[in-house]
């Protein structure tokens, strides 16, 4: 079995580094603008749209504060504090252990910067240099952007590698209490980001969020299930075994990549070929996959429990197209992918085989963006 470790690179290069998280930065905007895209055609929610888009701008937030924490590699700082580790073969992103690191320095990150100079006067003395001993201040540039790292860090909100579950209530009709919950983890074994949404009914005593034994049980039974490698219907089938008072009618999962990119990238397939042909000027070389799975209930059934109680569980539906419900674990699945202008003309020219179903979101630099 091949190492994956192989498929991990650093970019030790000061612009190809910058040159990757800028086009980061262009994606996920571009994201945020697909999702309401998403919205306006039916495909989610409103509620669903406003939390995807949550995610994503801590996606946003994580790369910014990547972005300074790398700032000045591949320059003589006087210390060595690597690279931006990423993976070049499946997913085009950053690997899971630089979420994990940036994880423990935002724990530290208050008495990192009390014990930092100010913005202010490492640019004070990074003018002075320049002007006194005529010299790049290397050194002083890279405390200022250690100092926009924790800052950046400081200010909460980005997307880590564990998301824990949030309940929001939707409704309640009698003595059953309708909620949305959402969570969201960064997936180890794909170095990708990974969104849930599940909407549950609950005819528990205390509503959800307010009872104190089921709400962390919950979280840390979500938590635990969340492997890519896991089918929705496994999931889902193991939570309404698990909790007889809660109810999943409907479970999404969402995969935001991978991203694939001509000059980052070395994944195989149709996609590597479309971008290497169509030449895109830089911040336009690239193409990211979004995948929706989404299991649904579609009956009830009675279950004996104990001597004479009786419980709830819920019949999933399964894809009836092709008899491979069975083996996706879901009642749909869709594929979209982003890309410029210049990839997708490509892409349209040589209609390659298995992209007829996949939703094509056409993006400009002017952030128009239109389905195909």
């Amino acid at each position: 079995m091949a190492d994956p470790a192989h498929d991990h690179v650093g970019l030790t290069d000061t612009f190809a580094s910058r040159r990757y998280f800028r086009k980061f930065e262009v994606i996920t905007t571009h994201l945020l603008r697909v999702a309401a895209n998403m919205e306006a055609e039916g495909v989610i929610s409103r509620d669903e749209v406003r939390i995807v888009s949550r995610y994503i701008s801590g996606l946003l937030f994580t790369f910014r504060a990547l972005s300074m924490k790398y700032l000045l590699v591949g320059r003589d700082t006087g210390r060595f504090f690597g690279s931006l580790n990423m993976d070049k073969r499946d997913s085009g992103f950053p690997v899971a252990a630089e979420l994990m690191t940036m994880a423990n320095d935002a724990q530290q990150a208050a008495s990192h910067l009390a014990n930092m100079p100010s913005e202010a006067a490492l640019k004070d003395e990074m003018v002075q240099t320049i002007l006194g001993s005529r010299e790049i201040p290397t050194k002083l540039q890279f405390a200022l952007s250690q100092r926009l790292y924790y800052e950046e860090l400081a200010r909460g909100q980005l997307f880590w590698v564990r998301n824990d579950p949030e309940c929001h209530w939707i409704a309640t009709e009698g003595e059953r209490r309708r909620f949305l919950l959402h969570w969201a983890v960064y997936d180890s074994q794909i170095n990708l980001p990974v969104i849930y949404l599940m909407r549950l009914e609950d005819t528990g005593k205390q509503a959800l969020p307010k009872d104190s034994r089921r709400w962390p049980e919950v979280q840390a039974h979500l938590m635990a299930q969340s492997l890519a490698g896991l089918k929705l219907l496994t999931i889902a089938k193991g939570f309404d075994e698990d909790f007889d008072d809660l109810h999943p009618k409907n479970l999404r999962r969402i995969h935001v990549g991978p991203m694939y990119s001509s000059a980052y990238t070395e994944q195989s397939g149709p996609l590597r070929a479309v971008l290497e042909d169509a030449q895109a000027p830089a911040g336009q070389d690239w193409a990211l996959a979004w995948t929706s799975e989404e299991l649904e209930s579609e009956d009830v059934r009675e279950e004996r429990a104990g001597w004479f109680g009786t419980v709830e569980r819920e019949v999933f539906a399964l894809d009836p197209f092709g008899g491979q419900g069975a083996e996706t674990g879901a009642t749909r699945t869709s594929r979209s992918i982003i890309l410029p202008q210049r990839p997708f003309q490509v892409l349209a020219e040589r209609n390659p085989p298995g992209f007829a179903d996949v939703r094509k979101f056409v993006v400009s630099e002017g952030g128009q963006v239109l389905r195909y």
